[in-house]
């Protein structure tokens, strides 16, 4: 492992790569062009024309400016909430960049994201990032596409020392080094975690002490000299290009601004702030370029005055440039991908097979036809995952493509956004729905988000399947159904087969979607069996099943529960109760028109699920049907969902929390008295 230490003497270090002259002229143009931006920032945040959450880069030039120049055009950066001085090393347009800190439509994400959340795929950018650490699992998930597909590809992972107490960043971290990803992570470690000093949350001095933990190389280098910073990059690329893995590399600065502009920064003094000023990287790197005769001190002011004219036009474009309008602004949530195969009929056949059976084969299927089709996730790959849905898949797609991850949700989530971004087409799996809460971050603030505050410019195609529901013994840990949080997230779509036939065709579908899916299994149905045609369909989303046709009451059933109510409409059928049993399939997008139309038919509606009625999912759909059939109602809607407990062990416990074809029948008898 290589090891350069702050308090090592200069002559000690071995530059093993130096940048070229052009090179170095090129960060010095960089830095020049980060500073007056950044600097721009603050008076415009003092206007009052740069809002919220604004944090500059004043200070840092040196790491971006070293660390994109040890990279090609065609490799990858995630960034961080600092994050203008990153991108714009990395290419980006400042005028798009300073039209997107002003709110305007011609900003890089059409005034959606604003500062912290500027990307430019097209040239690698994946984003900035508003979420501490956020952008770490993405890189290696961007790591995993580079090794797949695009060989010789590497991606640079920018955080600030306090992401290092993140969990996702050591999950990333493990993950990145266990696969042996082409992943360079670069912490700037400025010396304050928000305003908490370094020295007062982690126990170590050198950050890159940690590398060795996960098996990588880590070094720390002095932040402010441009060129050790090029030389610590380069090396970790070079190793990254030839598939040894990721390296982890600190970078000590400081930062001229508090955490955020407006922050009072009582936790610092204006002589620790002064001091750092006078060791400012672009001054010590103009004071090479002169000594070594590749720059003049002309040609030095020179290029600064050519940035303050750049970032100058850059302010008039962005101050000119129109507002977005405000129509517009539901807009770019979802890409608007569609199926052109997707039929709602599923094909007649007399084949059956089980649920289980019908979720692999549709994965199968997809893979074949499919080579950026990818499956990532606890024990799925030689095991064939904790309930065998991906049983034999490892054995026919090879390792590459069926990947047994670390127990680490939120690395398995965020790698999944990453690969996504970047050309996989990615099934990740999270063993139960209650360790999605882990991952809630990457599902709900990333996979969500990202194409709407991107401006449009993205699209997810990721699929989060995940087991939810009780009655096999999980206890607490094991057992929730937890459809309402995603359902109740813009950006993502959610879908609750309950079929075999649906559970093959819904997640062909998904798989094909272009914006993230969460695909949610219920346990209790993996052993159910009923027909399931061979080959190729797709179901598609929005798109609500009438499972049983009938005149006097309406069903509303997800999932685990349609088997329920299907009993119970054949136990009322005996008393010549006509029920008709209504399955929504996705819960967003959600198929009112079917369900409305079944209420006005029968003019009573029992919406039942095995999630607690408290703020679930049939609260929306039953007031859905009051907003749109009311004056159809001949009784109130009645709502059916688990005892609103924590899911208990004991079998008796068990048995009386989750909803059953009884109740249902005694829902129905209410609804008819």
């Amino acid at each position: 492992m290589a090891w350069v230490r702050l308090d090592r003497a200069a002559e000690e270090k071995v530059v093993m790569f130096e940048a070229t002259a052009q090179q170095k002229i090129e960060m010095l143009r960089v830095m020049y062009l980060v500073r007056h931006f950044d600097a721009r920032v603050v008076e415009l945040f003092q206007e009052g024309l740069v809002r919220g959450a604004t944090h500059v880069y004043l200070g840092e030039e040196a790491v971006a400016a070293a660390a994109c120049a040890a990279i090609e055009g065609e490799d990858y950066i995630t960034s961080t909430h600092r994050g203008h001085g990153h991108v714009i090393a990395k290419g980006a347009d400042v005028n798009l960049m300073m039209a997107e800190l002003l709110g305007k439509e011609t900003g890089y994400c059409r005034g959606r994201g604003g500062s912290m959340h500027i990307a430019d795929l097209g040239i690698g950018i994946l984003g900035a990032n508003g979420i501490v650490g956020g952008g770490i699992p993405q890189a290696s998930g961007a790591g995993l596409s580079c090794r797949l597909l695009y060989p010789g590809r590497v991606c640079l992972c920018f955080f600030g020392d306090g992401a290092c107490n993140q969990g996702s960043f050591h999950e990333s971290a493990n993950m990145a080094a266990a696969w042996k990803l082409p992943v360079v992570f670069i912490c700037e470690n400025n010396g304050f975690a928000v305003t908490t000093p370094m020295a007062k949350s982690t126990a170590v001095e050198d950050l890159a002490l940690r590398a060795a933990g996960y098996g990588m190389p880590g070094e720390t280098v002095d932040g402010n000299d441009a060129l050790a910073v090029y030389d610590a990059v380069r090396r970790a690329v070079e190793r990254a290009r030839a598939a040894e893995g990721p390296t982890f590399v600190e970078c000590k600065t400081y930062r001229w601004e508090g955490h955020y502009l407006g922050d009072p920064q009582v936790y610092r003094t204006k002589e620790e702030v002064a001091l750092w000023k006078t060791r400012e990287p672009i001054h010590r790197l103009v004071r090479h370029l002169v000594s070594e005769g590749l720059l003049s001190a002309e040609d030095a002011e020179a290029m600064d005055v050519s940035a303050k004219e750049a970032i100058d036009e850059a302010e008039r474009f962005a101050r000119e440039s129109p507002s977005p309008d405000p129509a517009a602004v539901t807009e770019d949530v979802y890409y608007p991908a569609e199926v052109a195969e997707a039929s709602p009929l599923i094909p007649p056949t007399d084949r059956e097979i089980t649920y289980a059976e019908a979720l692999n084969e549709a994965m199968a299927e997809e893979m074949e036809r499919d080579g950026s089709v990818v499956l990532m996730g606890e024990d799925i790959g030689f095991h064939g995952g904790a309930f065998q849905i991906t049983k034999g898949l490892y054995f026919r797609f090879g390792e590459d493509r069926v990947r047994d991850t670390p127990l680490s949700e939120a690395a398995i989530a965020g790698a999944a956004v990453g690969a996504c971004l970047t050309g996989l087409r990615p099934v990740a799996e999270i063993m139960y729905i209650d360790f999605s809460t882990i991952a809630m971050d990457q599902i709900i603030n990333q996979a969500a988000k990202i194409r709407y505050m991107f401006g449009g410019k993205a699209r997810l195609p990721v699929v989060f399947r995940t087991q939810c529901g009780g009655g096999l013994g999980g206890g607490p840990h094991h057992s929730q159904s937890l459809e309402a949080f995603y359902y109740h997230i813009p950006g993502l779509k959610v879908a609750i087969p309950s079929t075999p036939a649906d559970a093959k065709g819904l997640l062909k579908t998904a798989i094909r979607d272009d914006n993230p899916v969460v695909f949610i299994e219920y346990k209790r149905l993996y052993h159910s069996s009923g027909p399931v045609p061979e080959g190729d369909y797709c179901i598609p989303f929005g798109v609500a099943d009438v499972k049983r046709e009938g005149t006097d009451v309406t069903v509303v059933a997800t999932s685990a529960i349609v088997p329920e109510a299907l009993a119970a409409a054949e136990e009322l059928a005996a008393d010549g109760v006509s029920v008709e049993v209504v399955d929504p399939r996705t819960l967003f997008p959600l198929d009112m028109d079917t369900i409305v139309e079944s209420v006005v038919k029968t003019n009573r509606c029992v919406v039942a699920h095995e999630a607690i009625v408290r703020g679930g999912v049939g609260g929306e759909i039953a007031a859905g049907v009051s907003e749109r059939a009311f004056d159809y109602l001949d009784a109130p809607i009645v709502r059916l969902g688990s005892v609103p407990v924590p899911m208990p062990y004991s079998v008796p416990l068990e048995a009386v929390v989750i909803p059953k074809a009884a109740d249902i029948v005694r829902a129905v008898r209410e609804v008819l008295a």
